[in-house]
């Protein structure tokens, strides 16, 4: 077990430092520089002089050739220290920590929301297999997992806050969110959250409960499955209690590769709904070139993905006893 994460750790050390030196090259070599933008949002008939671009493009780093830059930035790194922000003129870290808890309330609910209702779904379809109501739900759930979540966005805004009242168009608070008692704040944020928790939730809804629904559709095809039925056990025992226990195996593993979106949000839909999260934030952050930002990301997303897989391995092995994890 030991031996088996220690190479799993180093391979993730190499491809963790290829993708950030791929993402460095690439965005450091994109159109434009923090510097021109900056000066095109304050001023576009405005241009540096020579010394004074020559100046702040010292004080920022970006003098330095992209692969030399990229050397410091890893040794920074490796003091724990992701720059700061060019155009927010404040410490990357400090970006991060302020955007992962409105990240964390839409991809928590979200994933919440998900398993209670895609497991009694995914069972109930299971149950129902064959039948018009079981046809239906998988007809419904096969259209939402097609429909975009981009497209939702929008009819729910139009409907739900533009034509009903019943939401708040976008953003997390209210403008006299300040004025609020404690309840009334937490009840303001609520309702600025559903919008977008549902456009988080109905795909996911879709897939894990068609994911379950197949699995359970295996499962109940073997010889256990036909044994446990012969010695008189009902089908809500056999389904829950035998099926369904095989079944959150494969289930597990998800939970592992859920992490980097937990932890990412979406681009798009904090985008349509200006939530301030950090899809937001690295939308904002590309568009201003705002490296340090961005690479600050990137190296988190990319650490998620990597702890994720890992720990669907793992959390594989221990749902499964019949998996070892070789230590050669």
């Amino acid at each position: 077990m030991f031996s088996y994460l220690v190479r799993r750790l180093l391979i993730g050390l190499v491809t963790l430092t290829l993708i950030t030196f791929i993402i460095f090259g690439l965005i450091r070599n994109m159109p434009g520089t923090p510097l021109s933008n900056a000066m095109a949002m304050i001023d576009p008939g405005k241009e540096l002089s020579e010394a004074d671009r020559e100046r702040m493009e010292k004080a920022y780093g970006l003098d330095k050739p992209w692969p030399q830059a990229y050397v410091l930035w890893v040794s920074n790194v490796c003091r724990l220290d992701l720059g700061r922000s060019i155009s927010r003129k404040q410490p990357v870290t400090r970006l991060i920590s302020e955007r992962i808890g409105p990240t964390l309330i839409l991809s928590v609910s979200s994933l919440l929301l998900t398993y209670l209702l895609a497991i009694p779904m995914g069972l109930y379809s299971s149950a129902r297999q064959g039948h018009l109501d079981e046809r239906t739900i998988g007809t419904i759930l096969y259209m939402l997992y097609s429909f975009p979540s981009f497209v939702a966005a929008l009819f729910l805004q139009i409907y739900l806050a533009n034509k009903l009242g019943w939401l708040p168009l976008y953003g997390m608070k209210s403008d006299n969110y300040s004025s609020m008692s404690t309840i009334q704040q937490v009840w303001d944020i609520f309702l600025h959250a559903i919008m977008p928790i549902i456009c988080y939730t109905y795909g996911s809804l879709a897939y894990y409960s068609r994911f379950i629904r197949a699995n359970m559709h295996e499962v109940l095809r073997q010889d256990y499955i036909r044994t446990a039925r012969a010695k008189g056990l009902g089908p809500v025992n056999v389904l829950v209690r035998h099926a369904f226990r095989n079944t959150f195996i494969p289930l597990v593993t998800l939970i592992g590769l859920t992490l980097p979106s937990l932890l990412g949000g979406s681009v798009i839909i904090e985008r349509i709904f200006s939530w301030p999260g950090m899809g937001q934030l690295y939308f904002e952050s590309i568009l201003e070139r705002d490296y340090p930002t961005i690479m600050g990301l990137t190296l988190m997303f990319a650490i998620l993905t990597l702890a994720g897989q890992l720990m669907a391995d793992i959390f594989y092995a221990m749902a499964d006893p019949r998996v070892k994890i070789s230590d050669h």
